[in-house]
C-alpha cells in the first residue's frame, strides 16, 4: 500500500446525502479536494446547487440531484441518475437525517416517529440496498453510515432519534458481515454534537447543552469539518482492513 498518494480517491464516485450543509457538505467538499466526483443529493435543490457550484468552482466534479431519501421512489430516482451518468458507485455516505421533534418519549406524535423513522433507517437501507447491489457487481465498495453517539447513549428529549441512531449501527454491523465476502466495506461514524443547524436544539438550548459541552475531554463542540477527516478514512484504502465498525468523534464525551 502506497500511502505516498495520499487518500488515493481520485476517480472515485460517491454519493453523499444530505449534502446541501453541515456533515454532508464537509464530506462533499474533503471528497472533492481529493479527487472524487461527488453526487450531492438532499430534499432541497437550492442550497445543493450552491455547494455543486462551490465544488465546480474550486476545481472538483459534481452533480446535484433532489432527492427526500425517506421516500422510496426518489430513492430510486436518484440511483437510476447515478447509473445513467456514471455507469457506478464506489462510495455511499448515508447522512441525510431528520429530527422533527424535541421531548418527551410520551409526547412523540405518531407523524413525528413516522418521519424520524422513514428519514434516519429506511432511508439508510434503501440507500445501502441500492448501492450494494451496484457494488457487488464490481467486487468492490465502500458505505459509510453517519449514526450519532445517540446510538450509543441516548441523549436527553431525543429518545426517537436516538432509537434510530441505534438501528443504524446495527445495519452497518450486519451489512458488513453480509457485504465483506463481496470486497465491500461498511462502517459508521458516530459524531457527539456537532455546531450545525441541526443540532441547535442541543447547543442553544443551556440546560440541555452545557451539561453535553461539559461532558466532552475537550470542552467544545466539533465544526462538521472534523467528522469529514474519518470519512476520509472510511472512504480510502487506509482503512482496507477495517469494516462492520464504528468511529466516534465526540470529543471525549464517552471516554
Amino acid at each position: 500500500m502506497d500511502f505516498t498518494r495520499g487518500f488515493g480517491l481520485d476517480g472515485k464516485i460517491a454519493l453523499v446525502t444530505g449534502a446541501s450543509r453541515g456533515i454532508g457538505e464537509a464530506i462533499a467538499r474533503a471528497f472533492a479536494a481529493n479527487g472524487v466526483t461527488v453526487v450531492l443529493a438532499s430534499r432541497k435543490p437550492e442550497g445543493l446547487e450552491k455547494v455543486k457550484d462551490s465544488l465546480i468552482s474550486a476545481g472538483g466534479s459534481a452533480i446535484a440531484v433532489a432527492c427526500n431519501t425517506g421516500k422510496p421512489d426518489q430513492v430510486a430516482a436518484l440511483f437510476d441518475r447515478i447509473v445513467d451518468e456514471y455507469g457506478r458507485l464506489d462510495i455511499l455516505v448515508n447522512n441525510a437525517a431528520t429530527n422533527p421533534f424535541a421531548g418527551l418519549a410520551v409526547d412523540v406524535p405518531e407523524w413525528a416517529f413516522d418521519k424520524t423513522v422513514a428519514v434516519n433507517m429506511k432511508g439508510y437501507f434503501l440507500a445501502s440496498q441500492r448501492a450494494a447491489r451496484m457494488m457487488i457487481d464490481r467486487g468492490s465498495g465502500v458505505i459509510i453510515n453517519i449514526a450519532s453517539v445517540a446510538g450509543l447513549e441516548a441523549l436527553p428529549m431525543q429518545t426517537v432519534y436516538s432509537m434510530t441512531k441505534a438501528a443504524v449501527l446495527a445495519m452497518t454491523r450486519g451489512l458488513a458481515r453480509e457485504l465483506g465476502p463481496h470486497g465491500i466495506r461498511v462502517n459508521a461514524i458516530a459524531p457527539g454534537v456537532v455546531k450545525t443547524r441541526f443540532s441547535k436544539f442541543l447547543t442553544e438550548t443551556p440546560e440541555i447543552g452545557q451539561p453535553l459541552l461539559e461532558a466532552t475531554a475537550l470542552k467544545r463542540f466539533a465544526e462538521p469539518a472534523e467528522i469529514a477527516g474519518a470519512a476520509l478514512f472510511l472512504a480510502s484504502d487506509m482503512s482496507s482492513y477495517t469494516t462492520g465498525t464504528v468511529i466516534i468523534c465526540d470529543g471525549g464525551a464517552l471516554a
